[in-house]
Formats: C-alpha cells, structure tokens, sequence
C-alpha cells in the first residue's frame, strides 16, 4: 500500500495526475490488490533491497552497500593514519593514488571514495598550510596569503574528479573556486585600499562578501538539484553535498552581517556571536528568526542541511531570549536542550507532511520543479 501510495503522490508532483486524482486511484487500486506487499512478512520472507517506506530518505547519496564498504574503510583509515605518521610526507599522497585505483576506479566503492576525497584534501591543506606558515611574507600577509592557500585544491580536486568521477571530489572542486573567488576578491580589495587583512579592517564588507558568495553557492547547489527531482541520478550527489557546504555558510553569513549592521547601528562593539546574542533581545531574535527561515527553505528544496546547520544558533538564541525573559539559570540549559530537542524531533518526524503542507502551497509550476512529495 505505501509504495502505491508513493507512486502516486510522485505522479501528481510530476503533473501527470491531480491531487485529488491520485487520493481516489488509491482506495481504488488498493481494493484491486494493485500495488499489495507479498503475504509472508515473517523472518523468513524474502529481503528486498528497496523494501517500500514512505519515509524513505532519498536526499542522502547512498554510501554503503554492505559491511564489507565498513570493513574497507576501517583498514583505509587505519593504514592512511600510520603511513601519515611514519612515513615521509608524499607517502599518503602515493597511497591515496594507489588505493583510489583500486577501490574507486575498479570497484567503485562508495564510501572508501568518499574517505579517499577527504584524506586527498587534507593532504593538500596540510601541506599548503605548511608551506604559507613557513614563508613570512605570506603568513603576515591575509590577502595574498589566501590565494597561495586556496589555489593548490581546484586544480588536484579537478585531476581527482577527472579519474575517479566522485561527486563528492566535484563538490568540493566547485566549493574551492568559490573559495578562490573570495581570496581573489580579498587581494585586489587589499590592493585598492592598501590593507593586509581586509576582514579585520572591514568586517561589515567582508560579511556582505561572504553572504554574496555564499547566495552564489547556494545557487549553484539548487542548480543541480533542480536537474534531478526524482534524485535519482549523481548529480543529486553533487548537490547533497554542495547544500552540506553550503547551508552553514549561507546562515552564519547572514548572521553575522544582520548582527553587525544592527549593532553598529547601536554603537555597540562586535566580538563574537555569544556576547551579541546575550547582549540584546532583539539580536536573539534575528538569530532565531534566520534559523527558522532556513529551516523553512530546507522543508521545501527536501534537504535536512538547512535544519541541522542552524542547531547550535537555535540553542543559542533561545537560551539568550530565556535569559533575557528571566529565566533561572540552572533551568536555562536543561530548557534549552528541551525546546532544541523537541523542533528537531517534531521537524524530523513530521518532515514529509510538514513538506507537503508547505510546498502544496506554493504555484504548480514551483511544485512541478521541486523534489517530489513522499
């Protein structure tokens, strides 16, 4: 019954069915045994390896496909970790090489493809950073010294996607030409007003950068999600992972600069984000208002990033707003801990029909594009 039911819902989110046409197939076809699970569901039943649930998460790149992924990984981990500290420092670099020809190219193993991207890209950090802490003329100079930093990751995620086609490695591939784009920024807004450390002395413009930049990624995310609805294909692999990115820079972005225009207005100093949300009410409640506007566009684009990416901010918020009211402080914590803990469980459990109440809502055309409705 529940995958009848999914078919259909997916069917009137293409356009091909109504709404009210697919809830009266479905008692229908029901009544028919169209769509029905097979009788035996006891242990000895059949395991299907896509056993039908409505609340199937499709956002979520599947990354294993049985223990032996978990295993492979364990020893991946284990061996790049002693190579790392026994070894010369090229050494990873050659295993990496090594073992992503024969777990990704040849096998294609998922998981293994993700840790191999990540110890790739930890290695190129580790020896960028190495080699910008150990030249003075580009450790005391921010703007220069972030073009040397980022510039090494889009050409070797380039080289690694090329070979090995992980979504994963393309992600973050698009992620360090953003991050390019900010030090090139950076460098030539250095260059015009003779700074070495543009954010330092322009934080409010530095944030209205990061927030622009970080619009773009958010665009170029739902670019490739938009290209695949049904989440079917890589390319909505690509996407999970550019939203993971994305999803805290774009809130803390946005944060950080409604924080700063709003104590500036006030003439109060900024330091860091705890003391400006304990420092006023209304600052809470811009906090806490930006992280439920996120949360709202994750319900409707279907991806959970945008929830967990505001948890922290939430908690902080309404312990400030708590406090703010008078609350007692041995109660703060634990009533925090409540409220954050109950929004998550009532947004997780309730994700498809809070979903479907707010994107049935929207135009048909908007409907027609978005990920279906489960």
């Amino acid at each position: 019954m529940s995958e009848l039911k999914v078919a259909l819902e997916e069917a009137a989110g293409a356009g091909i069915i109504s709404s009210s046409q697919a809830e009266r197939l479905l008692p229908y076809l029901a009544d028919k045994n169209i769509g029905a699970l097979p009788t035996g569901q006891g242990l000895s039943a059949p395991r299907f390896p896509d056993d039908p649930n409505p609340l199937e998460d499709t956002e979520a790149p599947r990354f294993v496909r049985g223990f032996h992924d978990v295993l492979i990984t364990i020893g991946l981990v284990v061996l790049l970790i002693g190579l790392w500290g026994l070894a010369n420092r090229y050494a990873p670099l050659l295993a990496i090489v090594v073992l992503a020809e024969i777990l990704v190219r040849r096998q294609r193993l998922a998981l293994p493809a993700v840790v191999l991207t990540v110890a790739l890209v930890v290695w190129v950090f580790y020896m960028v950073v190495s080699y910008v802490s150990s030249t003075p003329t580009l450790s005391d100079n921010f703007t220069i010294g972030a073009i040397v930093l980022v510039a090494p990751f889009p050409l070797s995620l380039a080289l690694f996607y090329w070979r090995y086609r992980v979504p994963l490695s393309l992600a973050l591939f698009l992620f360090s030409l953003f991050g390019l784009f900010l030090a090139a920024v950076f460098y030539v807004a250095g260059t015009v007003t003779g700074s070495s450390n543009v954010p330092a002395d322009y934080p409010i413009q530095t944030m209205m950068i990061l927030l622009v930049t970080a619009l773009g990624s958010f665009a170029l995310a739902m670019r490739y999600d938009l290209s695949d609805p049904q989440r079917v294909t890589r390319r909505s692999d690509v996407a999970f992972w550019l939203h993971l990115a994305t999803a805290p820079a774009l809130l803390y972005s946005t944060i950080l600069l409604a924080l700063r225009l709003e104590l500036a207005s006030s003439g109060i100093v900024f330091t860091n984000l705890t003391d400006a949300l304990f420092g006023g009410y209304l600052q809470a409640v811009t906090v806490l208002v930006a992280v439920l506007v996120m949360m709202l566009i994750g319900l409707v684009i279907d991806r959970r990033a945008f929830v967990t990416a505001g948890l922290v901010s939430l908690g902080l918020a309404t312990a400030a707003i708590l406090r703010h009211n008078n609350a007692g402080l041995d109660k703060v914590g634990f009533l925090v801990l409540m409220i954050v803990g109950l929004v998550v469980l009532v947004i997780g459990i309730g994700w498809t029909d809070l979903r479907r109440l707010i994107v049935r809502r929207l135009p048909a055309g908007v409907q027609a594009r978005l990920p279906a409705l489960r």
